[in-house]
């Protein structure tokens, strides 16, 4: 049986503006994570995962790719990238077998309740992986990101594939996505391996591991409301105004001197850039009408600042958790009990460290 974990993620900055090609954001690859483990199959496939209830999601093979029972399971990212995969092996000469596909997450609490931490994601990069594994496709670990993105994209083609790299690589990144446009229409005219081989469609990509700060403690507090990125990055990009090219402006600064922050160990840098970031988003939910900064969460926010440290939304915002940077001696056990106070909750989460060189094969 082969196993292989993908670890869930928190933006840290720069989400919003890291859905436009080539624009950075920086995120942290967290020590929670998905495990798919696949076994081989016998006359057709399936897929065994809670998001599917007690009874496994079952697939064959059709001339035009997999079939499966759509009325009582939907196309998501699991068969999606299933289906990527498929494609690539049979590009690659691979003969075809059917597979038992194993998810188990640790990305949500005993009781379902999802915190926002990238589960989509990991699961996709981590079905690539174990996939990668079970046919010998020889990918690299880029190759693995770029074929999680590509799958990604079948499903949400708005997605910026921050949250892959991070489950990809681990630790602390600086990233910039391709445009994800231009790789669906590749999709629609060439081969996967052709796509991956590609430098040139997979321009605005970038991924740079930042050190993590030696003089910071990072919280992570979920305020127990649940948020959809997909309807509220919709939100923004349909109240796009003239102001727009500011904001990429500002968000580009900030991750600038984040990155700066990070790599001088500048506590005091790294700090104010996260307060710029939580002033960014808050003014661009006032912009769009839209409550990216919910109440709970400005609670968060405003206890941490009270401490000396810098917190903002993570992620879209709306709801899901905040992400906060605290100096090392400062009274951290106020800060959680007064977020108790307030019914938002300390997720005992830390960062993954990183996988590995970033173009390295397994």
């Amino acid at each position: 049986m082969i196993e292989f974990r993908a670890h869930g993620k928190l933006f840290v900055a720069g989400e919003y503006a890291v859905v436009e090609p080539g624009q950075p954001s920086v995120l942290i690859a967290l020590d929670r994570a998905i495990t798919a483990t696949v076994a081989e199959g016998h006359g057709a496939g399936s897929v065994h995962s809670e998001e599917y209830g007690h009874l496994p999601l079952t697939w064959t093979r059709a001339e035009d790719g997999l079939a499966l029972d759509r009325e009582h399971h939907p196309y998501d990212y699991v068969m999606a990238t299933i289906d990527l995969v498929e494609k690539l092996r049979a590009e690659l000469g691979i003969e075809p077998r059917f597979h038992d596909l194993r998810i188990m997450s640790q990305l949500d609490d005993a009781s379902g309740r999802k915190f926002g931490l990238g589960s989509s994601a990991a699961v996709t990069v981590a079905t690539v992986g174990a996939l990668d594994r079970f046919y010998g496709l020889g990918l690299t670990q880029r190759q693995r990101f770029q074929t999680a993105l590509l799958a990604t994209i079948r499903v949400n083609p708005r997605a910026s594939g921050g949250d892959l790299a991070a489950s990809t690589f681990g630790g602390w990144l600086r990233y910039s996505a391709p445009d994800r446009e231009r790789l669906a229409e590749h999709l629609e005219t060439r081969t996967v391996s052709e796509i991956l081989h590609d430098a040139d469609a997979w321009e605005g990509f970038d991924v740079e591991r930042l050190p993590e700060p030696e003089d910071l403690r990072l919280l992570v507090g979920w305020t127990g409301s649940p948020a959809s990125t997909t309807k509220l990055v919709g939100a923004v990009r349909r109240h796009r105004n003239g102001g727009y090219a500011t904001f990429l402006d500002d968000s580009r600064s900030c991750v600038d001197d984040l990155t700066t922050g990070l790599q001088t160990g500048d506590a005091e840098r790294t700090l104010d850039a996260l307060r710029r970031a939580r002033g960014l988003m808050q003014r661009l939910g006032d912009s769009v009408g839209s409550s990216i900064e919910t109440d709970r969460l400005t609670t968060l926010c405003d206890v941490v600042e009270r401490a000396g440290g810098a917190a903002k939304p993570s992620g879209a915002g709306g709801g899901d958790c905040g992400i906060a940077l605290v100096p090392a001696d400062g009274d951290i056990p106020s800060i959680l009990r007064e977020w108790e106070a307030h019914n938002i909750r300390h997720l005992t989460i830390a960062v993954q460290p990183p996988e590995g060189p970033l173009d390295a094969h397994r």
